[in-house]
């Protein structure tokens, strides 16, 4: 867990000011030592250490516009990717002065390049892989969340909606914890027009909806499957149920009649492994 100190607490009224701000490493691009200008919070930024460090690993990404990290996580930084042009020293309070109310930074923001999405006809129909598709899934914990699962399971890729869905920055990036950088995410205006796509290249749609007749289990065959997960309050849309192969639940034997779509997600996932075997 974060020290007090790196979560984004700067904001403690007008006579607040941190004792520091970004300092630019003697060498390093950036501008002055006096470092850039105060800019408004922005959910452009990726931050916690695990989030940025797989983005600086990642060679599909461009190169980074901004990189903010105090002393020690720079040091750090450079041993693992050597220098860094766009590296800016700063103090804890000075980095969450860049981010928004809440962001728990862990003395690292990065301002990445862009993450291309992908085109549905790369990921692959063999036996036994596996999509997520998200139906109006908006909340970014829970898309990070569903993301982290992704990458444990071993999915092929993640299909979201051009609308409707969040960016993979911010607090969707922190909760992914890397996983951002590793599952291959490709962005569709109309899903049910992505399913047709989908299901003309191999792949069988199942759709999660607690009125089903049949189990997951039962549903799953090991052929490769797209698992389409709606909201938590309105489930999946009728007429993307519709361009399902079928619907299937997951049993709550315990009466307990939701789950997160993040934790049902992961049981999904989880459920479409065993089905490989």
């Amino acid at each position: 867990m974060a020290s007090h100190p790196e979560r984004n607490d700067a904001r403690k009224g007008k006579k607040f000011r941190p004792q520091t701000g970004f300092r630019n490493p003697a060498g390093q691009g950036g501008g002055s030592g006096g470092g850039r200008g105060r800019e408004a919070p922005s959910d452009e930024w990726i931050w916690g250490w695990h989030a940025v460090e797989a983005a600086l690993s990642n060679p599909r990404r461009e190169p980074p516009r901004r990189l903010l990290a105090t002393p020690d996580r720079a040091k750090q930084i450079e041993g693992r990717f050597g220098r860094q042009k766009v590296l800016e020293t700063a103090d804890n309070h000075a980095i969450a002065q860049a981010l928004p109310q809440g962001a728990v930074h862990q003395g690292v923001a990065l301002k990445p390049g862009p993450l291309p999405d992908v085109d549905l006809s790369e990921l692959e129909a063999r036996p036994g892989a596996v999509i997520l598709m998200l139906d109006q899934v908006t909340d970014p914990q829970n898309v990070g969340a569903i993301l982290r699962s992704a990458a444990a399971f071993g999915a092929v890729g993640l299909v979201l909606q051009e609308r409707h869905a969040p960016k993979l920055t911010g607090a969707l990036a922190k909760a992914a914890a890397g996983a951002v950088e590793r599952t291959p995410v490709a962005r569709v205006v109309n899903l049910s027009r992505a399913l047709d796509e989908l299901t003309d290249a191999g792949w069988r749609a199942v759709g999660l909806a607690g009125e089903a007749d049949r189990s997951l289990a039962e549903a799953l065959d090991g052929s490769p499957t797209v698992l389409v997960m709606g909201s938590e309050g309105d489930g999946i849309r009728r007429l993307v149920a519709e361009h399902c192969d079928e619907l299937a639940k997951i049993p709550m034997p315990g009466g307990f009649e939701s789950l997160n779509v993040s934790n049902a997600a992961a049981i999904a996932l989880y459920e479409a492994s065993r089905s490989r075997g």
